[in-house]
């Protein structure tokens, strides 16, 4: 252990650096409360999206970090914002019309418009809960509104009464002027209507700890902050969770990132210890435009777990967390099949290399062996060239080219099979535009299927490469990527492709034939 913690100790891995940060918050004496608590918070407004599964699962690596170079505990809590007045009609869900009757009440009190739960927070909740155990993370879920009402936040809410100017006085600093006039840290809930109202203050009570108020109508309430009357604005509400909890991290996307010294001063006037925080950069969809829970934009966890494992996403979420990405379709097979590549570099690195290896962190220092023996981006060439159905279908030609893999004894690889069919299926066989081959470039496909036509170096994927690249310069393409592009294009459909050699192996020698033999003819050109 003291090996892989020394190694830990200056790795230049993310995970690291942060479990690093926070062990520093413990070097003079340990926490009172006995663990290190990490959390991450979820406004349960719209349906989960892949950037909130991507906030547990990158704290998940730095609480896996923090064990390997500390032995203090530690607790990882998932925080629903579930009080929150629902103050819009997500674009994706059904019943829109009984949801904008709904509207500004806690979204616990609104029904469930899939009808399954006993509200529409406790639906999102479950689906962030889903998301979550699929990928079988540690974590405490809490409920905002459990923790209003069974009285877990009273302490906290009264001393915000109690310190209720210099919350203000933070607040105010960073409001418009107009805004100033009508802003309140403490948002009640109507008693009569349910609703949430952003409504100022006339009186906050430090002693009886009461908030008096005008409703819209202009009706006088008093009403107690303890009890589930109230919720606090959602940037106070950060700042004092961290005060009740104890929170010692928390990661949260670039667009928070101009708020964190609200957060920190209020959980300071709280008589809290403000956390360590990480800012990430925001996943965009692949026009560019910020992932939105209530646009429905950009990928879901599950859509994504329809055309690949759960730590293909894990890798992807786990590169350079600082850097906005594009996240669409197009970015898995690059996801996966890098993922592979790193899997089968491990059980040959050092251990310095291994633990700023992204499979280190993904497993928690326990990766497992990569049985895919043909990469991603090649299954889907097979599947464009194959008319397979399912991954049934692809396992003839790859027991040809791996003859020891099997469905049982390489599961990764049947499930890859099973993935790639149905990603060619639904996003590349739409976008293929085949064409007819220019004189040069017929010249030399025809010079290369006589070569292939008296081949007898068996499926060697190199050796055919080596030879594909010969006609290739032979018939005096420059740059050599050039005829390589022609190949995709007029026999796959595509600019891009695999390295044709090792597609050569796979499908097989008679089978490339007659699909050349159907690109020079014209077959493919619809």
């Amino acid at each position: 252990m003291s090996a892989l913690r020394d190694a830990a100790m200056t790795s230049k891995a993310w995970p690291f650096e942060e479990a690093r940060a926070i062990l520093k918050r413990y070097e003079k004496k340990p926490p009172e409360k006995g663990y290190v608590l990490f959390e991450t918070g979820y406004g349960p407004s719209g349906l989960p999206h892949i950037g909130t599964f991507g906030e547990v699962a990158r704290t998940t690596m730095i609480r896996r970090a923090f064990a390997v170079i500390s032995d203090i505990p530690t607790r990882l809590i998932c925080f629903s914002d579930d009080v929150d007045g629902m103050r819009k009609v997500p674009e994706n869900v059904p019943k829109r019309e009984m949801l904008l009757e709904n509207l500004q009440r806690p979204l616990t009190s609104v029904p469930d418009p899939f009808g399954e739960y006993d509200s529409f927070g406790a639906y999102n909740n479950a689906m962030l809960r889903r998301f979550l155990d699929t990928f079988g993370f540690e974590y405490e879920f809490i409920s905002a509104t459990e923790f209003y009402k069974s009285g877990q936040f009273d302490d906290i809410l009264r001393l915000c009464t109690e310190r209720y100017d210099a919350i203000m006085k933070i607040m105010l600093a960073s409001l418009r002027e107009e805004r100033q006039q009508t802003y309140s840290a403490f948002l009640p809930i109507h008693p009569e209507t349910g609703r949430v109202l952003y409504v100022p203050m006339k009186n906050v009570d430090p002693v009886n700890h009461t908030i008096t108020f005008d409703d819209e109508s202009g009706r006088e309430w008093t009403l107690p902050v303890t009890g589930g009357n109230v919720k606090l604005q959602w940037k106070p509400d950060f700042g004092a969770r961290w005060a009740a909890l104890g929170v010692d991290f928390e990661m949260y996307g670039k667009d928070h990132s101009t708020n964190t010294p609200i957060y920190d001063g209020i959980c300071e006037v709280l008589g809290g210890r403000k956390p360590h925080h990480m800012t990430y950069e925001l996943f965009l969809d692949e026009d560019g435009q910020k992932i939105s829970k209530s646009k429905g934009n950009g990928l879901t966890i599950d859509e994504w777990l329809t055309y690949a494992s759960t730590e293909s996403l894990s890798y992807f979420m786990y590169l350079k967390p600082k850097t906005a990405k594009r996240m669409h379709f197009d970015v898995i097979p690059k996801a996966v099949d890098e993922y592979h590549q790193q899997l089968r570099a491990y059980p040959g690195q050092t251990l310095e290399q291994q633990v700023n290896n992204p499979v280190w962190h993904i497993h928690g220092g326990n990766p497992p062996e990569s049985r895919m023996v043909v990469p991603f981006a090649m299954l889907l060439n097979l599947a464009s060239v194959s008319a397979a159905k399912d991954a049934a279908g692809l396992w003839g030609f790859i027991k040809r080219y791996a003859p020891d893999a099997s469905a049982e004894t390489n599961p990764d690889m049947d499930a890859a099979a099973g993935f790639a069919v149905r990603y060619f299926h639904d996003f590349v066989a739409p976008k293929r535009v085949f064409r007819l081959p220019n004189d040069q470039e017929r010249t030399a496909m025809e010079a290369l299927r006589a070569r292939l036509a008296v081949w007898e170096g068996g499926l060697d994927a190199e050796a055919l490469q080596s030879m594909v690249f010969a006609v290739g310069k032979d018939h005096g393409f420059e740059p050599l990527r050039d005829w390589f592009k022609a190949l995709y294009e007029v026999l796959l459909g595509a600019s891009e492709g695999p390295r044709f050699g090792g597609f050569i192996a796979l499908y097989g020698v008679a089978e490339t034939i007659a699909l050349m033999d159907r690109g020079l003819a014209g077959e493919l050109v619809h």
